[in-house]
């Protein structure tokens, strides 16, 4: 180990194992250093940036050794768009670092008494899984490392692509994606080109001025795609334009809308896209389920993975065609309605009142009659009054957002004692603090982690729970 410039610089260390959200891990003098960049196997040089008593972060100044492990990443853009951070990784290893990143979460944080963890569902294909992206188009183009200092090369440039990681003003110009199937990079191409060639203002996020923001794509299995071009103001003759070019270019879309946002965030929630070409939505399938998409629904991102945790879930519920299912966090419904064929009813719950509104047109869309979705708070919805109405829960399948379900929740899912809960998870860590606070009641039967983000250190998680005292049935 040497100082310089009042920096602590680790010299030859090996990294040893992954750690989370991305990082490896070394080991040096007893102290465990978080790294990215790295892969284990690695021996490089590191620099450190947080520093404590017992753990330390830092970042790699030069490598002596690459692992063994390492492959070429496939992209070009690979280390500076800030997505598909896990390319210089072979698929069959991060498939075995999220085995152990799910295991470690849940043996470290849940602290109960846990079943074998099954094996991981990995992604039949590793790219070009996305259903859904957005592309962003700027006036300031990120430079790479190499380009800053160049006196002939300015910042100053009209791009389209994804925002640099960290930098919420610059973004990469993207040559081709692979995450997602065509037509995603000819109709950003186009899209682009057709703007330069015409003189249209790219949006400036600090200035919040220019024309062209954001370009959603919306590309489905069953072959129909839709896409939702956002401006920043209104500008009817070149919209039009613009408009009629991408669909002489691209006929392959079913549906274009395009949005006026003149916020400066870029949420669609309180906006409203308007239909320019076809009905407005797309149709997606879940085995023979069809699921309608709007330009503001939410669906999952990797249909075909998705496919596979409907399963296990469905699984996991082990239903006979009797029971009562509370859906919580249902969304648009898409968990419910898969496992309905095997429930005697399904009871949807979710906050946001369009998720229902989407839940309610997709049973509908389907002929399933026995579902029933309300928005609300469960916590103030599911009381006795409740429970009189609809039955009490056989299975309470959960899927909440990244920060886990409410205290309250977790209160109130021990209080209905249904005797199967089926926890699906795209957090473990916050999972396993939840399987803590229901471990009182609950034992954990079954897990299984499936991979929906090759080459991202993201991962789902499917745990089956049986309470241990069942109560008996009036």
């Amino acid at each position: 180990m040497r100082k310089k410039n009042k920096n602590i610089v680790f010299e030859k260390v090996l990294i040893s194992d992954y750690a989370a959200e991305g990082k490896s891990l070394a080991r040096v003098d007893g102290k465990v250093v978080f790294v990215e960049h790295a892969v284990p196997g690695d021996v490089v040089d590191i620099r450190i940036g947080r520093n404590k008593k017992d753990w330390a972060e830092g970042f790699v100044t030069a490598w002596h050794t690459y692992s063994p492990d390492r492959v070429d990443p496939f992209c070009s853009h690979f280390g500076v768009c800030g997505g598909c951070r896990w390319q210089m990784l072979p698929y069959e290893k991060q498939l075995l670092y999220k085995q152990k990143q799910v295991a470690d979460n849940l043996e470290r944080i849940g602290r109960i008494k846990l079943p074998p963890i099954q094996p991981i569902l990995g992604a039949a294909s590793a790219t070009r899984y996305r259903n859904k992206m957005e592309y962003t188009f700027s006036n300031r183009r990120f430079l790479l490392p190499g380009e800053l200092n160049d006196p002939d090369i300015s910042s100053a440039r009209n791009v389209a692509g994804f925002h640099a990681r960290g930098l919420f003003d610059k973004v990469v110009d993207i040559d081709t994606c692979y995450l997602q199937e065509e037509p995603t990079n000819g109709l950003r191409h186009a899209i682009k080109d057709f703007a330069l060639e015409n003189g249209f203002s790219f949006y400036d996020i600090k200035q919040h001025q220019g024309w062209l923001r954001t370009l959603q794509l919306r590309v489905c299995t069953t072959g129909e795609v839709m896409a939702n071009m956002v401006f920043g103001y209104e500008d009817a003759k070149n919209r039009t334009r613009l408009l009629d070019h991408v669909l002489e270019r691209f006929p392959e879309l079913t549906t274009l809308l395009y949005t006026i946002n003149d916020k400066r965030n870029d949420s669609l929630t309180d906006l409203a896209p308007r239909i320019y070409h076809g009905k407005g939505y797309v149709i997606e399938k879940l085995e023979d389920l069809c699921f309608k998409i709007g330009p503001k629904s939410f669906f999952q991102t990797n249909t075909r993975q998705g496919e596979r945790l409907y399963q296990v879930t469905r699984e996991f519920a082990a239903l006979t065609g009797r029971e009562t299912v509370y859906d919580l966090y249902c969304g648009t419904g898409s968990i419910g309605l898969f496992v309905s064929r095997l429930a005697g009813k399904i009871i949807g719950v979710e906050l946001i009142p369009e998720a229902i509104e989407d839940a309610r047109e997709n049973a509908t869309l389907n002929g399933i009659r026995h579902a029933e979705f309300l928005a609300g708070d469960v916590t103030d919805i599911c009381n006795d009054a409740f429970f009189a109405t609809h039955g009490r829960p056989d299975v309470i399948i959960t899927d909440p957002p990244r920060a886990g379900m409410h205290e309250k929740l977790v209160g109130k899912i021990l209080e209905m004692e249904a005797p199967t809960v089926v926890y699906v998870s795209c957090n473990p860590a916050t999972q396993a603090r939840d399987l803590n606070l229901l471990d009182g009641k609950y034992e954990v039967t079954q897990i299984r982690p499936v991979d929906m983000f090759p080459h991202t250190h993201h991962i789902e998680n499917v745990v089956q729970l049986k309470l241990r005292h069942p109560i008996s049935p009036e």
